[in-house]
């Protein structure tokens, strides 16, 4: 044998091996891209129902906001019916009642003068604030200027 084909066949024998090898590498490629495909469409099948699922919480979701949307509008009309409601209680029988409070005072005062009595001097601060208060208000009511139409009725009446 010659160097030639000793060469020649050195070479044969590492193209061989190498061929083997790169034919073990595909081989073991393929099943890891087999393995691969298997994973990406396990994760299609699963990834869709789920993706399906979120779509209907989300819908779900925005339903109820749009509910609690509605109740916070229906809660906002009734704090405002409930404070027009107290305004107007206020105003209808807040008058009245500072009237009643300083005639049952007057009363009070007028039966223990006559029973001989001294009527009791309020003690407290907050007390005879609140009847300063309540008197305050009454000279304000008698002294009004008066010029609704029952007023201008009653003057032109009494002459």
């Amino acid at each position: 044998m010659s160097v030639g084909e000793l060469a020649g066949l050195l070479v044969a024998v590492f193209w061989a091996v190498l061929v083997t090898l790169l034919a073990v590498v595909l081989v073991r490629l393929s099943r890891v891209l087999k393995e691969a495909a298997v994973l990406v469409s396990a994760v299609t099948e699963q990834a869709v129902p789920l993706l399906t699922d979120a779509g209907a919480a989300v819908r779900s979701a925005n339903e109820q906001l749009e509910r609690v949307d509605e109740i916070t509008a229906n809660v906002q009309d009734a704090a405002a019916n409930a404070n027009a409601l107290s305004s107007t209680v206020a105003a209808t029988l807040g008058g009245p009642l500072v009237k009643v409070a300083a005639f049952s005072y007057g009363v009070r005062k007028a039966v223990a003068r006559q029973q001989g009595g001294v009527p009791p001097v309020p003690s407290q601060a907050g007390e005879r604030e609140e009847l300063a208060r309540l008197i305050r208000a009454e000279v304000r009511a008698a002294t009004a200027p008066r010029s609704g139409l029952f007023s201008r009725v009653r003057r032109a009446v009494r002459g």
